[in-house]
């Protein structure tokens, strides 16, 4: 991922961001561009399900994207809608809401969230040459299974490979694990191990549970009774934060490292959260970039909180789509399509990001952008550095 920027570049990256869609690139299409009424794009959150504060984060992205899209003028002059609608955490439903979406709109794109329902609704959109894009989701059970399928975070090889990083340092050895028993914490499981055991560490006690569980107290137990150097939390919010208080509680004392913190997390945690290390895609709300600027600012104004992770993922979600869209118009005919907006991706990887500098997509469709090591001070995540990954 590109993030050393001229000064000329940086200035220019505002107007590439919120006005990313104002003119199209000159071309001779073969023939007009066949334009629908409306630019519809779908989305498939968990906004009732138990754990929905992510979901409610990734709503607001969405809109506010849309809603400064369509300030500028839209994509070449055509408005953009988001439909979203609710899987409630559950592949089922989250099936029955895609093809709800499939039915009324004939949607062409849609943004996924929630590994489970990502695996049970991307063999229709596959299936249905849809184009998709997941910012929430780390399994890696989803990267290079189905070709319509992108994701603008990093993923589970990563995100654990980088958290490692963080004992690695420190020299410590064993290493006990508590882990969510959903496809994502699987993935970050089954990672860890691999990357532990080639380091020569050791896995002296491995717990599981679900990330919304109110009592993991035996879990706890167990792994205290391990001696482990440290403590490794598989799991994604509000998960990591009652990890933290209970090992805590249980006087655990050792370093505990996770993947994610949250607004959730740390109301769970509460003072137990103090001196948690996390790797995490680093959206930066005090960025001197123009773009990651204004969308900060934006956010603070509209919600009075900076923006995290899921809002700023959603909301660049969008952004690609409609950069995707603005591509495939210019070559002309009937190319609202999900096959179209593919091809455009794979013939240029490389999207303006709203983390800085470009987003640079894989052929197996994750993605390449910056992962950062994170230490919880007096309850805020206090950057530390950029993990070095091999």
């Amino acid at each position: 991922m590109t993030h050393a920027m001229t000064r000329r570049a940086a200035a220019s990256l505002l107007a590439l961001g919120p006005a990313l869609l104002g003119a199209a690139r000159p071309t001779r299409a073969a023939e007009p561009a066949k334009d629908p009424p409306v630019f519809r794009i779908g989305a498939l959150l968990g906004l009732t399900d138990k754990a929905n504060w992510n979901a409610t984060v990734m709503q607001r992205g969405i809109l506010m994207a849309v809603e400064e899209i369509n300030a500028k003028g839209g994509i070449d002059g055509i408005k953009v809608e988001a439909a979203i609608e609710d899987h409630q955490g559950v592949p089922r439903v989250g099936v029955d809401a895609l093809q709800r979406l499939r039915a009324r709109y004939d949607i062409q794109a849609v943004l996924l969230s929630y590994s489970a329902v990502a695996l049970a609704t991307a063999p229709i959109c596959e299936e249905n040459k849809t184009f998709m894009l997941d910012g929430g989701s780390v399994s890696d059970s989803l990267v290079g299974k189905f070709s319509y399928l992108f994701h603008n975070r990093a993923v589970a090889s990563v995100l654990a490979s980088a958290a490692l990083t963080i004992p690695k340092q420190q020299s410590l050895k064993k290493m006990a694990v508590m882990a969510a028993s959903t496809d994502d914490g699987q993935s970050l499981l089954r990672v860890s191990q691999a990357d532990w055991k080639t380091y020569g560490g050791q896995i002296v006690e491995i717990e599981q549970a679900m990330s919304n569980a109110s009592n993991i107290d035996t879990q706890i137990a167990k792994l205290r009774t391990s001696e482990p150097d440290f403590l490794a939390v598989w799991e994604f919010s509000p998960g990591p934060g009652l990890v933290l208080k209970r090992a805590r509680e249980f006087g655990m004392k050792q370093p505990i490292i996770g993947v994610e913190y949250t607004a959730e997390i740390a109301k769970v945690a509460g003072q137990y959260a103090e001196g948690y290390q996390f790797a995490s895609d680093y959206f930066n709300p005090n960025a001197d970039d123009p773009w990651p600027k204004q969308f900060a600012s934006s956010y603070r104004a509209k919600y009075g909180a900076d923006p995290e992770v899921y809002a700023a993922n959603y909301y660049e979600g969008i952004y690609v789509v409609a950069e995707l869209i603005r591509r495939a118009r210019t070559g002309g005919g009937n190319y609202f399509t999900g096959e179209r907006f593919r091809t455009a991706l794979l013939a240029d990887p490389k999207v303006p990001s709203v983390y800085g500098g470009n987003l640079v997509f894989k052929p197996d469709g994750s993605c390449l952008k910056r992962v950062g090591i994170f230490t919880v001070k007096d309850g805020k995540a206090d950057f530390q550095h950029f993990a070095e990954l091999a």
